[in-house]
């Protein structure tokens, strides 16, 4: 049999496999698509304006109060005092662009919306390696190019400076370290995991909530990979090392807020207004910044009066006692901010889209309800083969979110799970067209015989 010629069709669709599975052509095509729209948000805004604006939220204020030597504090504007409204490592690298290009500058802008961009693209790799390990290189790579044209990732870039996109990237590759220590009997490794997971809630602390079922998932699977080795060796040791290495990682910014408030702030201050903002008399479907103290006047001079830590317990205190009383209204708030999180911010996504006509606009909202299915059906094919990835993929779309369904529901704050989303939703579409290449299968059952979750 003669070999296939250079120019067959056969040898042609392996380029072209190779091309479009490439980490590095998709990391090119994301990080060009996102650049193009932010240079096109930059010549539709004025420089002025994109200089201040975007800025004027929590992480902006404290970079800045942190740029001008005033150390940790004033989220809201105005000078307030030392803050633990949010946890240190996004405003700390906005404090470093200030120090660099200039406080409230276009400069800024651009550096920060740079690093975005970056932390976006970067997400391509951890998510493509998760499904490469799963199910090989065309999952990966289908996981990856559906992060590279998700809406949500491309504009968050640069309409939102906020930790989102690193978040997002610490989340992706928590899930990727995830499956590879599952394999992993290194002490060192365990170690390494912790600091990532350190990394990330010193980033977001809403990510804490993976934590304990993700360690759970690894205790169980070296528990079954020891048995099945006879080995004697303490199989818990990587999950508490990890443990203990996020903690030790979180300890001194504990220690800083009690020296700060002599009370005990484990991460952040602000659920009790998160809770407030979104389960009160003048909360909407959606999202009201009626109340929160950074567009209202009167509550940003009680939160001035009280302190922050005082002022965020009454604020708890007010939104158990609405939840409590008026439980049916609470009710469908969260149920339309459930919708809401799954549509890219729409709670009403049917009307929306018939009365918006933006082609763009449906874009977005119909790209999110097909991820969010996806997703759905993702998770439910896993548990169907029982896979032992359907546990820790799942968990990052049925628990992060739950906060936010009982608080507000922003765009930005489901960017962080949406690499697992499209991941899970890759895996549906895997499985659908038979489009991997590591088995006959799209899912493995298990890297092991051991059962599977």
């Amino acid at each position: 049999m003669k070999p296939a010629s250079a120019n067959s069709p056969s040898a042609f669709r392996r380029r072209i496999r190779a091309y479009v599975t490439s980490l590095t052509v998709i990391l090119i095509f994301a990080t060009g698509v996102r650049l193009v729209f932010a240079w096109d948000y930059v010549e539709q805004n004025s420089r002025q304006a994109l200089s201040v604006i975007p800025f004027t939220f929590e992480p902006g204020n404290i970079a800045a109060s942190i740029a001008r030597g005033q150390g940790f504090s004033s989220p809201l504007r105005v000078p307030t005092g030392p803050t633990a409204w949010m946890t240190p490592v996004y405003p700390l690298l906005l404090a470093t662009v200030f120090r660099y290009v200039g406080i409230y500058t276009f400069r800024s802008f651009v550096a920060a919306v740079l690093l975005n961009i970056v932390f976006a693209a970067l997400t391509c790799v951890p998510i493509y390696c998760a499904g490469e390990r799963m199910g090989g290189a065309g999952l990966g790579a289908g996981a990856a190019w559906l992060w590279a044209i998700f809406p949500n990732a491309i504009l968050i870039p640069f309409e939102s400076m906020w930790d989102a996109c690193l978040s997002a990237l610490l989340a992706a590759t928590i899930l990727w370290a995830t499956l590879a220590l599952a394999e992993s009997r290194r002490a060192r490794d365990g170690c390494a995991y912790g600091l990532l997971w350190g990394l990330a809630l010193m980033t977001n602390p809403t990510l804490a909530s993976l934590l304990p079922f993700l360690l759970a998932w690894l205790a169980y699977r070296t528990y079954h990979a020891y048995r099945v080795d006879n080995e004697a060796r303490p199989w818990l040791l990587n999950p508490l090392l990890a443990l203990g290495v996020t903690i030790l990682c979180c300890v001194p910014w504990t220690v800083r807020n009690h020296d700060v408030f002599h009370t005990v702030v484990p991460l952040q201050s602000t659920l009790g207004l998160q809770l407030s903002v979104g389960n009160n008399a003048q909360s909407t479907d959606a999202q009201t910044h009626l109340v929160h103290p950074l567009n209202n006047a009167d509550e940003r001079a009680k939160y001035v009066a009280m302190g922050e830590i005082a002022y965020m317990r009454q604020k708890q205190r007010e939104a158990i006692a609405y939840i409590e009383s008026h439980p049916r209204r609470v009710a469908d708030l969260w149920v339309h901010r459930f919708i809401a999180f799954w549509t890219g911010g729409s709670p009403h996504p049917f009307g929306d889209f018939e009365q918006i006509h933006s082609a763009w606009f449906r874009y977005v909202l119909i790209f999110n309800i097909a991820a969010g299915i996806g997703a759905l059906a993702g998770i439910v094919l896993l548990l169907w083969r029982r896979s032992v990835f359907a546990f820790p993929l799942a968990v990052f779309p049925l628990v992060f979110p739950c906060i936010y369904y009982a608080s507000v529901a922003l765009p930005r704050y489901r960017l962080p799970i949406d690499p697992i989303v499209l991941l899970l939703t890759a895996i549906a579409i895997a499985s659908a067209f038979h489009w991997t290449a590591r088995t006959d299968a799209p899912i493995p059952r298990s890297a092991t015989q051991t059962p599977n979750i």
